[in-house]
């Protein structure tokens, strides 16, 4: 809560350094100044379970903070709107004018998106993600009720700041080590000791992922590259099935499989291709051998995209290899050096680099276009059953 946190401005917008403790702090007060009461103040997720956790916890990928509040009036959504963008004013470096500078722009410069779910199911919340270059956004999200916070053990955990927040606004003297506020940690995976086992051992597990928008798929095999196992009690076959049949539930398009796959990737491993080449191997395993309530085509369909995604990540991987070859071989005309051996992955001259990766993705080949085909919703290079 102590430290800088940069919110990256787009354009000609400046850089805006907060203390995440300053930024809540204002948020809070301006929300009880329009009338909006705030329940507790929440650290959630990936961030939670990083506090939490030992040196084997998960790396985080936003910093996500919970308001709880009232939203039964559908007016106190604008509100919690105009009050967030209102204290990103208040940070703005000294000789701005401030006065000339609107919400609208506001929002463009630092909001890096906004949602709102009021649903059938009795759900009421609302996202305001603010943009960070590295993809460490901050998210705040106002809670009314949200029948599912969480995907698997390990990101089920919350810690409670209120007493933090008290402690901030009364106490003069620093927190010390043997000074400071007692801080209350839960875990809405029902177990907090097997949850934080779990985390301790990057055991995966979870609850009724049939509940879960997108059915935590994606999470999972993010998980299962990051070197996490099922946890024993698991069936973990059986949750595959749930977990592809919610995803295809809820994006049921292959338009919609693009969108969220594309920004998941973007979100999750912007500029390790490696570890996205082996996440996309993971994920069209798992749809391939789990995947129960498509038809043929739109099975074909899904693969080719996961296919297509890993073969864009692969060429680029073969593109750089080869250029690095021929900076060696400049390096060696220049200098009159002869070189030994050089190892790098997963180029090969010899077209042999598909043994570098464990499961067995279609070849290249499948970009030849095969005259037989004739469904109209399948790829021209896939036989339709």
């Amino acid at each position: 809560m102590e430290d800088v946190i940069p919110i990256h401005g787009r354009g000609n917008f400046p850089t805006l350094d907060v203390k995440l403790k300053d930024l809540v702090q204002a948020v809070k007060d301006k929300l009880t100044a329009e009338g909006v009461s705030v329940r507790s103040f929440r650290l959630n997720g990936g961030v939670a379970s990083y506090v939490l956790g030992t040196t084997n916890a998960q790396e985080f990928n936003d910093v996500d903070l919970i308001f709880g509040v009232d939203l039964s009036n559908q007016n106190e959504l604008q509100k919690i709107r105009n009050c967030v963008l209102g204290c990103l004013v208040n940070f703005l470096p000294e000789g701005i004018n401030k006065d000339k500078i609107s919400s609208c722009s506001l929002k463009e410069a630092y909001v890096q998106k906004m949602v709102k779910v009021c649903n059938e199911h009795g759900d009421r919340w609302s996202l305001i993600s603010l943009s960070h270059n590295t993809r460490k956004n901050i998210e705040l999200k106002f809670v009314d009720k949200m029948k599912r916070q969480f995907e698997f053990s390990v990101d089920s955990f919350q810690i409670i700041l209120d007493s933090l927040l008290t402690f901030y606004d009364i106490s003069e003297a620093p927190m010390t080590e043997h000074f400071y506020p007692t801080i209350v940690a839960e875990s809405l995976y029902g177990d907090f000791a097997e949850a934080w086992y779990h985390l301790d051992n990057k055991l995966i597990a979870t609850r009724n992922p049939e509940e879960i928008r997108g059915g935590g798929l994606l999470k999972y095999c993010n998980l299962l590259v990051r070197g996490y196992t099922p946890a024993n009690e698991i069936d973990i076959r059986t949750m595959e099935r749930y977990m592809c049949s919610r995803f295809f539930i809820d994006f049921s398009d292959i338009n919609q499989q693009r969108q969220k796959l594309e920004a998941y990737l973007v979100n999750h491993f912007n500029g390790d291709e490696d570890m996205k080449y082996e996440y996309l191997t993971t994920l069209y395993r798992v749809v391939d051998e789990s995947t129960i309530c498509l038809m043929g085509h739109e099975r074909r369909q899904t693969l080719n995209l996961i296919h297509q995604l890993a073969y864009q990540v692969y060429m680029a991987q073969e593109r750089k290899a080869q250029i690095k070859c021929v900076e060696l071989h400049q390096l060696d005309q220049l200098n009159n050096l002869v070189i030994d051996q050089v190892f790098y992955g997963p180029f090969d001259t010899n077209g042999s680099s598909n043994q570098y990766y464990n499961y067995p993705m279609p070849s290249s080949s499948y970009h030849q276009i095969s005259i037989s085909s004739s469904c109209p919703y399948c790829p021209p290079f896939l036989h339709c059953s």
